[in-house]
């Protein structure tokens, strides 16, 4: 595939992915989105229902990692590069849902701040900024 097309097929993806969080609020079911643009400091934690609000996470996290792992097959078209972003994506998953759990079992007793990090890194596609240009750094060194 010309390096053109693939440009452009990258670019589309990232605006996919910008649409999954411009249309995230009307999507998926997450009080937390509203808790922590506001005074999380001073408020009581949302009523919420773990189930749907775990299985909206998993969701969310699904289509960006979709998006994510098409991203970094037009980016590099390496079967081992897949092969690794899909087993790094299922083991932070696990972990940091693991984590979120415990965190809203205790009611964010150990901070905010930790709870915010986790929820964002499962909800946006950070990883793929990361992995990008991780493997980009590794083909130059091997070349």
């Amino acid at each position: 595939m010309k390096k053109r097309y693939r440009i452009a097929i990258i670019l589309l993806l990232f605006f996919m992915l910008i649409l999954v969080r411009a249309f995230a609020t009307r999507l998926f079911y997450d009080p937390f989105i509203q808790y922590f643009k506001n005074d999380y400091l001073y408020k009581a934690m949302p009523v919420f229902v773990m189930s749907k609000l775990f299985l909206n996470i998993l969701l969310r996290y699904l289509l960006n990692f979709a998006f994510s792992l098409i991203i970094l097959y037009v980016a590099f078209q390496k079967r081992a590069v897949i092969q690794f972003s899909i087993k790094f994506y299922a083991i932070t998953f696990v972990i940091f849902m693991l984590a979120f759990y415990l965190l809203l079992q205790t009611d964010f007793q150990k901070g905010y701040l930790l709870a915010f990090y986790i929820r964002r890194f499962l909800i946006h596609p950070l990883f793929v900024l990361v992995l990008l240009p991780a493997f980009y750094y590794q083909e130059k060194e091997h070349m």
